[in-house]
């Protein structure tokens, strides 16, 4: 899982028939300090997640497909939770 910030939203009126009515957001990882890291990523929205929010999102592989639960929707990265907060000991 990878931490991010969701930074905006996707609006495409042509796409795959199998992501109709999913919300496709733009995020981009941070770190624990909440410091932008990496490039852009593009995600699917399970949680209900909108722009601002610190999300934690699944990348490749199975997980991402079984989130979806639907095996011909073409999934790289999905949005699997909302993070309310966030406590880093030192």
């Amino acid at each position: 899982m990878t931490l991010c910030k969701v930074i905006g939203t996707l609006v495409a009126t042509q796409k795959n028939e199998h992501l109709r009515g999913q919300k496709i957001l733009i995020v981009q990882p941070i770190d624990l300090r909440g410091t932008f890291i990496g490039r852009d990523i593009i995600a699917l929205d399970s949680v209900d997640a909108g722009v601002g929010d610190t999300v934690l999102i699944i990348q490749e592989g199975q997980g991402a497909a079984q989130v979806v639960k639907n095996k011909k929707v073409p999934v790289h990265s999905v949005i699997v939770a909302v993070v309310d907060g966030l406590e880093v000991l030192e």
